[in-house]
């Protein structure tokens, strides 16, 4: 890449120095895609296997930290001070570099890109090469258009952080209103009414309803044993985890496979028109999801961990019992119902007592179309608002490489075609 003839070039190790101070008091920090914070203040539990931390680096404010992570998104910038992993490598910049700009060409594209070139190791244990990384050549604009640069990509960030946040609200306000109307199409009065149901608070009194129990049944799933002896007729039988259930779709990017025995497999097999969801659940509110199994892979078997409901088709439509677990009255029940010792759990008995509001299957069918439409409407203005996020996020990271390798100047350019 070609840079501005008055930028000067020079190796990272005439730019920041190694940085390895321990023993201090100093709070707990970790560096993370978006900077260096300090544990307490992260809103994830961060592992610590060692109970004595002297051996921790002291990192402070403008210093930068290299982690396990960075040649995927770079080098963290820490406005703290803190105790990090002796894991990491902490840098501090020399005097005639600003750390504003370091900040954004340490999360360069360009930057990312030669990281990933100086890594050791495989998956989880990557970690970048340091003295090939005090090697790399970096370019160093004078000291007061680095701050220069600095400015305008801090005003810019900013802004378009902005219009992300926006559009990421918008996404939650819209999974909000798609709730409540699958949830007004299929218990009409639930958000309105005044008489409410004695055993089921949330419902209105005028609704009738019937155990699922008495409409479907529960068929249990496989149960893996890695220890049980292989016998003659067993087979290999594409295999249901609870990471393939995502509320109300079934993923199915990954299939694992199960070796067991073909009779086994017959009593957990699905069937097209199964309705399957999870036990158990991180999120109570995302607990007693449901989706519909359509036969995509022949022969399919089912984790025990995974209930498959298979309804009565003389009264039931599998898709109406999904879209009343997607609605609020599948929310509260299972909420209210569930178990909780660490992620919240269920079970087939507490789902075959699941109340199902009565309808003729004409009105059934109705009620799938309803939620059928507004599930159609709400998925394309959903794409539009993801695709809006990832372009804005895309011209971001544009912007930064751009701005700190001098492909525009930032005094009398907005940076508008960069990206475009």
């Amino acid at each position: 890449m070609n840079f501005p003839k008055s930028w000067d070039i020079r190796r990272s190790r005439f730019c920041v120095s190694l940085r390895d101070v321990r023993g201090e008091e100093a709070p707990l920090a970790s560096a993370t895609k978006d900077g260096v914070f300090l544990r307490d203040d992260l809103e994830i539990s961060v592992w610590n296997p060692l109970s004595n931390t002297s051996n921790y680096k002291l990192v402070e404010s403008d210093d930068f930290v290299i982690g396990l992570r960075s040649f995927q998104h770079g080098i963290s910038h820490s406005k703290v001070r803190g105790n990090v992993s002796p894991a990491y490598t902490v840098l501090r910049p020399g005097a005639d570099v600003y750390a504003g700009y370091l900040k954004y060409y340490f999360r360069s594209s360009l930057l990312i890109s030669q990281l990933a070139n100086i890594t050791q190791g495989i998956r989880q244990g990557q970690a970048i090469d340091i003295e090939a990384f005090r090697n790399l050549l970096l370019p160093v604009p004078p000291l007061w258009e680095q701050r220069r640069i600095a400015d305008f990509l801090d005003a810019e960030a900013t802004r378009i952080d902005r219009l992300i946040e926006l559009r990421q609200r918008q996404l939650v306000i819209l999974a909000d209103r798609y709730a409540s109307s699958i949830s007004e199409i299929t218990t009409p009065g639930i958000s309105a009414s005044r008489d409410r149901n004695a055993k089921w608070p949330w419902l209105p009194v005028s609704l009738q309803t019937a155990r699922l129990g008495y409409l479907a049944r529960v068929q249990s799933g496989v149960t893996v044993h890695e220890a049980r002896e292989r016998s003659g007729e067993d087979a290999e039988f594409p295999y249901l985890r609870v990471a393939n259930v995502q509320g109300e779709r079934i993923d199915l990017s990954e299939v694992k496979s199960i070796t067991i025995p073909v009779s086994m497999a017959r009593r957990s097999m699905l069937q097209p028109g199964d309705l399957v969801m999870t036990e158990a659940n991180g999120n109570p509110d995302n607990l007693g999801r449901g989706a519909v199994w359509h036969g995509e892979l022949p022969n399919m078997v089912h984790q025990n961990h995974v209930f498959a409901i298979r309804v009565n088709r003389e009264y039931l439509i599998p898709e109406y019992v999904s879209a009343l677990l997607a609605a609020a009255h599948g929310r509260r029940y299972f909420r209210f119902t569930a178990t909780q010792v660490g992620i919240a759990t269920t079970s087939s008995s507490k789902v075959l007592d699941f109340p199902v509001p009565v309808l003729s299957l004409d009105a059934q069918r109705h009620v799938v179309a309803e939620c059928d439409r507004v599930r159609a409407s709400v998925d394309r203005a959903k794409a539009a608002l993801i695709r809006q996020v990832d372009l804005l996020a895309e011209r971001k990271r544009a912007l930064v490489t751009a701005a700190v390798t001098g492909q525009f100047d930032v005094a009398s350019a907005s940076g508008r075609g960069v990206g475009a």
